[in-house]
């Protein structure tokens, strides 16, 4: 008997079954692995890089672009190089590795809380509310994510709360959608019955019977959208339109160096959007191994 197996049956909660689910996938333990580390880079930042890339008082810019393992004035090495401010490239990729995962974390929960809501509301209560609520998830589902939080921001301005609420507006959706299906399952079951006849208030029977029961979709769907949170934050930002300059995310920096991108300056963008590259690949083979754990069609490989 394999330990694969062993650790299957001993974990029959949800929880268990996508920790089970990845440990027995080489290359989602490997993703989960890249996903963590950099998640913990993220968190130490400041602890971590050699330089506050955004203290004025640190930066030379008689440093400006100088190539990987260069000296500085002071005598030290610039790993990454620096680029067009004299900034150390590792220092501003961490720190700009700090701001895209928690746009991505924060808008992918807050786009869970309502998605979730209103998926459970519409398969609960059904009738007008859920053709309401389902109306507005196709309509949202309809438009491309891009263009319609590109319009928002070019309303609203540049921001970290406003790049949030343009992310969490393209998103709620795809919860709705999915928690949705699941609930319509979980309404008809014995459970909800009982719970109905008990005379339970709604909310209770929603959130506190129902819901756990539909966490499935809901890490799945939260997995992959934080993923795509992130890419598509860093558009917004290679775009001109994302974060300010003082708060900027991996895109900013690749856009920093587009310019010089074809004058033998490559690591200006080239080093960052290699580390978007990773981060935001490594959460989708996390995010695409549950979606097989979860899938009743790979259940039992």
């Amino acid at each position: 008997m394999s330990t694969g197996s062993k650790w299957h049956r001993s974990t029959d909660t949800t929880l268990g079954r996508a920790l089970d689910g990845i440990l027995t996938s080489p290359k989602a333990t490997v993703g989960a692995i890249l996903t963590l580390f950099l998640v913990l880079t993220a968190i130490f930042g400041p602890w971590l890089a050699p330089q506050n890339p955004y203290d004025l008082g640190a930066i030379d810019f008689f440093d400006a672009r100088l190539p990987p393992m260069s000296p500085s004035m002071n005598g030290s090495i610039y790993l990454l190089g620096t680029d067009g401010q004299g900034r150390d490239m590792l220092s501003a990729m961490i720190y700009g590795l700090r701001t895209s995962i928690a746009v991505g974390l924060l808008s992918g929960v807050v786009a869970l809380v309502v998605g979730t809501a209103l998926g459970m509301v519409a398969a609960y209560v059904g009738g007008r509310v859920d053709a309401l609520i389902m109306r507005l998830v196709d309509l949202m589902l309809g438009l491309p994510a891009i263009l319609v939080a590109l319009m928002l921001l070019a309303m609203l301005g540049q921001g970290v709360w406003k790049v949030i609420f343009a992310l969490v507006l393209v998103q709620w959706a795809q919860f709705a959608r999915a928690v949705r299906a699941a609930a319509l399952v979980e309404r008809n079951k014995e459970y909800v019955e009982a719970a109905v006849s008990l005379g339970l208030s709604r909310p209770r029977i929603l959130f506190g019977h129902m819901l756990p029961n539909c966490l499935p979709p809901i890490i799945v769907v939260g997995t992959l959208q934080v993923a795509s949170a992130i890419s598509a934050e860093a558009t917004l930002s290679f775009l001109g339109i994302g974060l300010p300059i003082t708060e900027p995310s991996l895109g900013l920096l690749i856009a920093n160096g587009y310019k010089v991108l074809l004058s033998g300056q490559y690591w200006i963008s080239v080093y960052p959007g290699l580390l978007l590259l990773i981060l935001v690949f490594s959460i989708n083979v996390v995010g695409d191994r549950l979606r097989e754990v979860f899938n009743p069609r790979f259940l039992g490989r």
